[in-house]
């Protein structure tokens, strides 16, 4: 059964984040030169949240605020749902399916960040296991 670990061995541990005290716009600017939709949030090494471009539509431009005054930690998601590298893609697909997310964090047993997963990255994932397995079925047929 494929796991996240799979995805993260062909994708790679990168991770972008960012501090909680930091402005909104410091953030968009990440993403930006990034071409990122999320930034995770850490804290004294620790993960207390995630950042994404959803959180600035709905909390900073609907609302009014200006992404310059207001801090990543007032609009982050606080507390978000995470992974671990033994998480099938599966379960994966169905959290970010029920919970609406598109990001997810992945922590290794002792809570430390290992990684991040997109919604992309499970479906570039599956596209290149379908293909590989096609492949295989007409080799097979073939010879």
């Amino acid at each position: 059964m494929n796991t996240v670990r799979d995805i993260l061995q062909k994708k790679g541990n990168s991770v972008y984040g960012i501090g909680p005290d930091s402005s909104v716009y410091d953030a968009l600017e990440t993403l930006e030169e990034r071409n990122l939709g999320s930034l995770v949030v850490i804290e004294k090494g620790k993960l207390i949240g995630v950042f994404t471009e959803r959180d600035y539509a709905r909390k900073v431009i609907l609302k009014g605020r200006s992404s310059k005054e207001t801090l990543v930690k007032h609009i982050m998601t606080s507390r978000p749902i995470f992974v671990t590298p033994d998480t099938t893609i599966e379960e994966c697909m169905q959290m970010m399916t029920d919970k609406f997310i598109r990001h997810l964090p992945v922590l290794n047993d002792n809570e430390e960040l290992v990684g991040l997963i997109s919604i992309g990255d499970l479906v570039k994932y599956i596209m290149s296991d379908k293909d590989f397995i096609i492949d295989c079925l007409e080799r097979y047929i073939k010879s």
